[in-house]
C-alpha cells in the first residue's frame, strides 16, 4: 500500500511523516474511470442524510447544493480527486462518498489552515477534518497537510480537482500567485482532468480584496490563461437576494452569497 501511495506522492519514504495517511485501501492509481459511470444519486444523498455525519454539514446542504453541482462538474466514480484547501471537510465528505472505494479524495489543507477555526464550532478545521474522516469511515481519503505548492503530486496523477472559495483569496491577492496555483493544478491534472471552481460574486468596480468575492469574468480569465479550457457555467448556487457591497461574513447575509459554479478541463493532447 505504502508502494501505491508514492506513486502520486513523489516523496521519498523518509518525507511520509509530512502526509497524514489515513486506512486508504489497495487500489491501481493508473486506472481509468469509465465514461459511463455516473453518480448514484438516492444512494448518495441517504449517506449525505447519516447520522454519521455533521449536523452543520448536513444544514449547509440547502445552500451548497453538493450533489447537483457535482453532477454538473461531471465527477465519476471511481476517480482521484484533489480537495484543494479541504478546510474542515465539508466536501471532502460528500466526494468521498461521490467516488466511492474505487475512488480516491486528496485532502489538502497547509498547517496554518489546519489551525483555523472551524466555520460556527469550536474546533479547529484540522480536528474537523479529522473527526469527519473516523466518524464518517472516509478510508478512501488521504490527507495532505502541507502548502499547495509543496503537495508534491506525480504529474498528471490525478482525474477531478475542486477549488471551492478560495481563487479569490489568491487573485485578489496577486493575479501572478493565482497564476501560479492554477499551473500547479493543471500540471496535476490527467489530460481531459477537469477543475471545477466555486466562489462568490463580485462587482469589477468594488473592493474584493476586501469583500472576499470575485468578478466571474477575471476567474474564467484567470484559469483560462493558465490553460485550462472553460467548458461551462452553472447558475445553480447563485442567489439574487446577495448584496455584492457587503462581505461576505456580513452577519446581515447570513452566509446566503451568491456564488458562479464554473468547469473547466485539461487539454486531452498538447497544443501543437
Amino acid at each position: 500500500m505504502t508502494t501505491q501511495i508514492l506513486t502520486w506522492l513523489k516523496l521519498p519514504l523518509m518525507s511520509l511523516t509530512l502526509v497524514t495517511i489515513f486506512s486508504v485501501p489497495a487500489f491501481s492509481v493508473s486506472a481509468q474511470p469509465s465514461d459511463t459511470q455516473v453518480l448514484d444519486i438516492p444512494t448518495l444523498s441517504e449517506a449525505l442524510n447519516s447520522p454519521d455525519r455533521d449536523i452543520a454539514d448536513r444544514v449547509r446542504d440547502e445552500q451548497r447544493k453538493p450533489l447537483q453541482v457535482l453532477q454538473f462538474l461531471e465527477l465519476k466514480p471511481g476517480m482521484t480527486v484533489l480537495d484543494v484547501y479541504a478546510a474542515g471537510g465539508y466536501f471532502t465528505y460528500v466526494l468521498s462518498k461521490a467516488v466511492g472505494p474505487e475512488g480516491t479524495v486528496l485532502a489538502q489543507n497547509s498547517p496554518r489552515a489546519l489551525r483555523f477555526d472551524e466555520d460556527r464550532s469550536d474546533i479547529t478545521q484540522g480536528d474537523a477534518l479529522a473527526q469527519k474522516i473516523e466518524s464518517g469511515k472516509l478510508n478512501n481519503v488521504v490527507r495532505i497537510d502541507r502548502p499547495v505548492d509543496d503537495m508534491a503530486l506525480s504529474p498528471e496523477s490525478v482525474d477531478f480537482i475542486l477549488l471551492s472559495q478560495i481563487l479569490h483569496d489568491y487573485y485578489n491577492g496577486s493575479p501572478n500567485r493565482a497564476n501560479e496555483l492554477l499551473t500547479t493544478l493543471l500540471e496535476a491534472l490527467r489530460p481531459g482532468g477537469i477543475l471545477g471552481v466555486i466562489d462568490h460574486h463580485g462587482n469589477i468596480e468594488l473592493n474584493n480584496r476586501r469583500l472576499h468575492r470575485m468578478p466571474v469574468s477575471l476567474a474564467i480569465s484567470a484559469v483560462r490563461e493558465a490553460g485550462f479550457i472553460f467548458e461551462a457555467e452553472s447558475e445553480l448556487l447563485a442567489v439574487p437576494t446577495d448584496n455584492p457591497r457587503r462581505s461576505i461574513f456580513d452577519p446581515m447575509l447570513n452566509r446566503q452569497t451568491s456564488q458562479f459554479l464554473l468547469r473547466f478541463r485539461k487539454p486531452a493532447t498538447e497544443s501543437l
